[in-house]
């Protein structure tokens, strides 16, 4: 059905459809279709060109979790490119330098970067098109130049004075010339264009095979100049972060070396008539599969989707699953996470009866081994550190209104029915120095590690932190049906879900079920940098009808009310009545949807 926030048409077509969180990179996703190309090239050659466009949400340097399902098989595959810690990340090194949190900048925090490997496994097991067709359009617009948006600007001006006085290999990166960049002036980064080039090259020096070029590519990553460059520059500098203090990096080459993306069978749950799909308990995706265990107790398609019953219960189950991702998640490959028990339904009816009319300001984990000294150690270190500097977080910016969008997403579907999902994030302008010699910064996602053994997602070296990036695959009996994410770091799973909920419960097709207002909580502690925590805070759109807000308020949440169009930035397309669909957020006028 249609809704009175509906901004714009739903895209349907035949052909194909990319959306996206910027129209540059769902038009080169669509021209890829366009020439041929299947999803999962149009996948890689989208998630290169959002490292050069949103340079603010992503870089080269980052990672990203991959949901895909291939026409004809019966479920999605994940692809995690899902960095790890270095082997000299251990909790005794940063207890040694005087810390209790991952500093959330600088070269401290660095894992592997992991996005490169994801796509080009991506590319050469699933995608049609060699290497330097993919590839190309991101190297254009590095070299060539794109129209800087104005949140980029914001994150450049809250870092410029810092990057001057303590990372100048970023400030000549991201201040060209010693001078601030203006909103949607033409903006390069050649340098990122240049290491882009000199990897197809290189593949290209493999011979004329497709396979070999790709494999010749990971190699100039992970073993050769890339890797080299970021080894030299870790460990001959020592830079500031936010803890106030200069430390040096410790990832090394032998760290790129050892680690490469890897498969994975998603976890789902079954739901109203779908199955939806994520990644496991090293990211929060099962956050959202809980929150739809909870939910399957209450008859939601007979509430207002913008009434106060609808917002505190999908708030109240939020808190119930989030407070078990902040106690029970962590690496599989290094601990054990009941997710059995997390999603059946013995659990969640007990744990629904914690849901009544009030808000809850108490985080309440469920009662497993270890939830009890768990709990006391997310209550002992959540904000236990007083920031310095800028560019903490995914991403904060100082001195200027904080901003949620912070990482990017795309889905894609092919004519054959080929699916991605993908949301890359990591090795943002303001999160790590430049590494001179290739033009972008790392992925600081240690930073979500906990420094307390209590904790299942606690630092250890070769363990993958417990990110929030978090696409979503749907399936309807046996084959794919819809797909959909968006940044948001702790709010993705938040937002997502409620956009889920509008579109299968409440009939609004993809693009209202998007426009319509988005609320989410920040009760528990954050995931990143400086991991503060604001009990009972619900942040809302405005465009709720103030009988909403006023009924929330009256039943104990600590309402932040937002601009109009303040929360999410979420993207969806689907497989349903014979046609493609998409949608894509209006929210800061940069997503796009584009379809035939």
């Amino acid at each position: 059905m249609e809704n009175p926030f509906t901004t714009r048409p739903e895209i349907k077509g035949t052909f194909g459809v990319v959306t996206s969180t910027h129209w540059i990179a769902s038009a080169v996703g669509m021209s890829i279709l366009e020439r041929g190309g299947n999803a999962f090239d149009a996948a890689v050659a989208t998630g290169f060109v959002l490292q050069i466009v949103e340079p603010h949400l992503n870089g080269p340097g980052g990672e990203v979790p991959i949901l895909f399902w291939k026409q004809g098989e019966d479920e999605p595959q994940v692809l995690c490119g899902q960095g790890v810690a270095p082997a000299a990340a251990t909790i005794e090194h940063f207890e040694g330098l005087g810390l209790r949190l991952v500093p959330g900048t600088g070269l401290l925090p660095a894992v592997v970067p992991g996005s490169f490997d994801a796509w080009m496994l991506l590319l050469r097991d699933h995608g049609t098109l060699d290497l330097e067709t993919v590839l190309e359009p991101a190297i254009f617009y590095a070299r060539e130049g794109f129209p800087l948006v104005r949140r980029a600007v914001q994150a450049i001006h809250a870092v410029e004075e810092f990057f001057r006085t303590e990372w100048p290999t970023s400030a000549q990166v991201w201040l060209p010339g010693g001078r601030r960049p203006t909103p949607d002036a033409l903006f390069r980064t050649p340098a990122i264009g240049d290491t882009y080039r000199r990897i197809c090259d290189e593949a290209k020096a493999a011979g004329g095979d497709r396979v070999a070029q790709i494999e010749a590519a990971r190699n100039a990553f992970y073993r050769g100049f890339v890797a080299e460059a970021i080894d030299g520059f870790y460990r001959e500098n020592a830079l500031m972060d936010t803890s106030g203090r200069k430390h040096s990096g410790l990832l090394t080459g032998d760290d790129m070396a050892g680690w490469q993306a890897s498969y994975e069978r998603p976890v789902s749950y079954d739901y109203a008539g779908a199955r939806v799909y994520k990644t496991g308990p090293w990211g929060q995706g099962p956050v959202f599969l809980q929150m739809l265990a909870l939910l399957k107790g209450y008859d939601i398609a007979a509430m207002d989707p913008l009434g106060d019953d609808y917002v505190h219960l999908i708030t109240e189950c939020t808190k119930l699953a989030m407070a078990d991702r902040d106690v029970f998640y962590g690496d599989p490959n290094f601990v054990e996470v009941p997710l059995d028990v997390l999603l059946s339904d013995e659990y969640n009816a007990e744990r629904r009866r914690l849901i009544g009319r009030e808000a809850s300001l108490d985080i309440r984990p469920g009662a497993l081994p270890g939830a009890e000294a768990g709990l006391a150690a997310l209550l002992e270190r959540a904000g236990c550190e007083t920031p310095v500097g800028p560019g903490m977080g995914e991403p904060t910016f100082v001195d200027l209104p904080e901003v949620e969008g912070d990482t990017v997403h795309f889905d894609i579907i092919d004519r054959w029915g080929n699916v991605v999902s993908a949301t890359p994030s990591g090795g943002w302008l303001q999160s790590s120095p430049v590494v001179p010699e290739l033009g972008f910064p790392l992925s600081t996602r240690a930073q979500m590690f906990w420094l307390d053994r209590r904790l299942t997602s606690a630092l250890a070296p070769g363990k993958r932190p417990r990110t929030t990036l978090s696409p979503t695959m749907v399936g309807r009996d046996g084959k794919p049906w819809l797909a959909l994410g968006t940044p948001g770091g702790d709010q993705q799973d938040q937002w997502s879900s409620t956009v889920l909920l509008r579109h299968l419960h409440h009939r609004f097709n993809l693009q209202a079920a998007i426009d319509a207002p988005l609320f989410n909580t920040r009760h528990g502690p954050a995931s990143f940098y400086p991991r503060a925590r604001a009990p009972g805070e619900l942040l809302i759109e405005s465009r709720f009808p103030p009988q909403t807000l006023e009924r929330l308020a009256a039943r104990g949440h600590r309402l932040k009310i937002e601009g109009p169009w303040a929360l999410g930035r979420v993207c969806a397309a689907a497989i349903s009545g014979g046609m493609l669909h998409a949608g894509a957020t209006p929210r800061f006028m940069q997503g796009y949807a584009i379809g035939r």
